[in-house]
């Protein structure tokens, strides 16, 4: 199997045994997201350590290890991105799965398991399967945390005559970009390589802008895995969103 192939099927499985953990009734509120981290996390690090044993792996429920800073291959992964979202019976969560090579995230697939309107083990984005992007929207829709919008896409918004999307995890807003939901993602004020890696294999693969919030690039599998800031948007909105932000400082 493809490493391409592996990550959705790793991506896909865990989605599925998050469901069921979730539908079991075993577990409620903060017990069950604690749960759903766990049992994810074993089934994804077991999957990559038996079928890649030789690359690297950066998980955000396992301990860090420099061992993988002197890899080329890195998978990096987060099991249940949403943990929240997941815990409240909320669609807006996700799993992701991505392969860094040389520091680029190069592989990625991000499964949407709480997506309605799909089979058992919900919806996932590829980076090997690429969509066209739909149509251009006159003004564009801002993808923005539930609780703690980005000063930055507050900004951006105004500047832009833009709308706010409130969405929760990292991932269900990337995806919502890809799948036409919306047309920016602007995250500023902490995150992680894992929160950013599979969302940007995605992203870039169906030719979206994805970049710091400066501009600069992403780069991962680093010995400070902070990756704080994150712009994923459709090309046009690229330059205008930078411009804008620029003008902050």
């Amino acid at each position: 199997m493809d490493d391409a192939a592996l990550a959705a099927q790793l991506a896909q499985s865990a989605g599925r045994l998050l469901l069921e953990l979730r539908a079991s009734g075993l577990f409620t509120g903060k017990a069950l997201g604690a749960a759903g981290d766990a049992v994810a996390n074993r089934f994804l690090v077991d999957a990559l350590r038996l079928n890649r044993p030789d690359d690297g792996l950066l998980s955000e429920e396992a301990e860090d290890t420099p061992e993988r800073l002197g890899k080329r291959r890195v998978w990096i992964i987060d099991p249940l991105d949403g943990t929240r979202e997941y815990s409240e019976q909320r669609a807006d969560w996700a799993v992701h799965v991505a392969l860094a090579v040389d520091g680029v995230a190069s592989i990625g697939a991000v499964a949407l398991p709480g997506m309605s309107g799909h089979d058992a083990a919900g919806l996932v984005l590829r980076s090997d399967q690429p969509r066209a992007l739909p149509p251009p929207a006159g003004s564009p829709r801002l993808l923005v945390s539930r609780t703690r919008p980005a000063l930055e896409a507050l900004a951006v918004a105004a500047t832009l005559g833009g709308e706010l999307v409130a969405l929760g995890s990292a991932g269900a807003k990337a995806m919502a970009v890809v799948r036409g939901e919306g047309e920016i993602y602007l995250h500023s004020g902490g995150q992680n390589e894992w929160d950013s890696c599979a969302p940007v294999a995605v992203a870039q693969a169906h030719g979206l802008h994805c970049s710091r919030i400066d501009g600069s690039a992403l780069v991962y599998n680093q010995a400070d895995i902070a990756l704080p800031d994150l712009l994923i948007c459709r090309p046009e909105w690229a330059e205008r969103v930078l411009e804008t932000v620029a003008q902050l400082d």
